[in-house]
């Protein structure tokens, strides 16, 4: 094997021995233990969490886009 072969998989190796370290050690190990004061309240239905997390922000997007179209026609139409 070359150098370069050697050079780019001791790279990718330690790349992701790093990225699993990383993620173990944020993953979430005391997620289920309350603490005083905790009142996490009613969970979100599988309708609300697709409208908040999928439909909102495309619904946005759609808006943003179209004023950004507005006004890049308007512009078009005054320079003619």
């Amino acid at each position: 094997m070359s150098n370069k072969v050697k050079n780019h998989a001791l790279r990718a190796g330690t790349i992701t021995a790093g990225t699993a370290l990383l993620l173990l050690m944020s993953s979430p190990a005391f997620a289920l233990t309350r603490d005083d004061g905790d009142d996490p309240g009613p969970g979100l239905s599988v309708v609300q969490t697709l409208g908040l997390y999928v439909a909102t922000p495309i619904v946005l997007f759609l808006i943003i886009a179209g004023l950004v179209m507005l006004g890049d026609k308007s512009r078009k139409a005054k320079k003619s």
